[in-house]
């Protein structure tokens, strides 16, 4: 065979196989535009050539799934966008670090989430080390009961305990052993020095049911999941990423606005 023909037989199959995934994409609206010999012939060609060259359905599955996860992160930042207000500045969650600060992270978490436990000494580096760092934590209790038990005496903490002092129950209940529930919740408060009557009385106010159905469908908004998950910017990053990936992404909204620049 010439190198022409060997190159013409390369690009018919190319065009064939493009051909197609074409039809295939678009079947439905040109069905119409072909009789019944063309489409058993180009239906032959095709399943021939993907007989022969297989790797063009996974290549086709992979960009697919880049396009539906460049989506899907369009649709959350446009979310965040939408729901910037309830993420920045709700009553519902704990401030901590510079109020002031040029950026600000929220953190969603759970205290009975291992990888939110893993995750806890990177956020306490980072409120030790970033003096422009503000910091919203919002319960998203995913994780059964217990997690709803635990969330529900951190929000009636809220009323007696602020910045340090809340980060401080935090840390204690967050970085606890094992199942965490309303007996554990109730110990790190008492540690830490709250008014155990004036919680008793909080913990079935409607402002504490208010807080966690407002965090929970704000992450489901976002179409979060798990726990930690973290809205930089516009931006939502998933999962216990560590420490230097979180403070570089803190760098890239100071930088370009985003969690990740291009």
């Amino acid at each position: 065979m010439s190198v022409f023909a060997s190159a013409c037989k390369g690009l018919r199959r190319r065009f064939v196989g493009a051909l197609g995934l074409a039809l295939l994409m678009s079947a439905p609206a040109m069905a119409a535009e072909f009789s019944d010999a063309q489409k058993t012939e180009i239906g032959q060609l095709v399943k021939t050539y993907l007989l022969q060259n297989p790797e063009v359905l996974r290549d086709a599955m992979v960009e697919l799934d880049k396009r539906d996860k460049a989506q899907e992160a369009q649709k959350r930042e446009t979310n965040v966008r939408d729901q910037s207000a309830l993420l920045l500045n709700s009553p519902y969650g704990e401030e901590l670090g510079n109020p002031n600060g040029k950026v600000t992270l929220v953190e969603f978490f759970d205290y009975n989430c291992g990888y939110c436990k893993r995750a806890l000494d990177d956020m306490a580096k980072l409120l030790k080390t970033e003096p422009e760092l503000r910091v919203v934590l919002k319960d998203f209790p995913v994780l059964g009961p217990g997690s709803v038990e635990a969330a529900q005496v951190a929000g009636a903490v809220r009323n007696q305990l602020k910045g340090e002092k809340f980060w401080a129950f935090h840390y204690k209940l967050l970085s606890t052993h094992g199942p965490v529930g309303k007996a554990q919740a109730l110990a790190a408060a008492k540690d830490s020095g709250v008014d155990m009557d004036q919680l008793s009385k909080d913990l079935g106010s409607p402002a504490v049911k208010a807080g966690i159905e407002q965090n929970m469908q704000l992450a489901d908004s976002l179409s979060l999941t798990g726990t930690p998950s973290y809205v930089l910017g516009p931006e939502v990053v998933v999962g216990a990423v560590g420490y230097d990936e979180l403070k570089g992404r803190l760098d890239n909204v100071v930088k370009c606005g985003k969690a990740s620049c291009s």
